[in-house]
């Protein structure tokens, strides 16, 4: 299972944090059989130097052109001190083994989303009804 991990920007602080608490937590996503996917719109090259940077544990996918993210529908209006403008909307899924999306984590606070998916991953394994 490699749970899909979306973050809007390599090497943005939040972004930085988000990632970290991840790679932290690599071992225990491990423990139930996932590896962790981390997604946005940069390229590879920026994943890279974003890994190596930070000792990031956990493999980075480019995307561009937004085919995953708009697949999963994170492609969206955002509003920032007045302005508006597209931007990727942070979230994580659990998919089943079947491939469909059995949970989906919107990271309503950046730190502490790496430990809420894994509760929610932790409870999914467990067979329990998500919150």
């Amino acid at each position: 299972m490699s749970p899909p991990i979306f973050y809007p920007e390599d090497d943005s602080g939040g972004c930085v944090d988000e990632n970290r608490e991840f790679s932290e937590r690599a071992a225990a996503f491990a423990a139930l059989g996932a590896r962790m996917v981390g997604i946005s719109p940069d390229g590879v090259e920026s994943h890279v130097k974003f890994r190596k940077k930070y000792g990031l544990v956990a493999p980075l996918a480019a995307d561009p052109e937004h085919q995953a993210i708009e697949a999963f529908g994170l492609w969206k209006l955002k509003k920032l001190y007045g302005r508006e403008f597209m931007g990727l909307i942070r979230t994580s899924f659990i998919i089943d083994a079947d491939g469909r999306v059995a949970r989906i984590i919107r990271a309503t606070r950046i730190l502490g989303h790496a430990q809420k998916m894994l509760e929610a991953l932790e409870a999914h394994v467990a067979g329990a009804p998500h919150k």
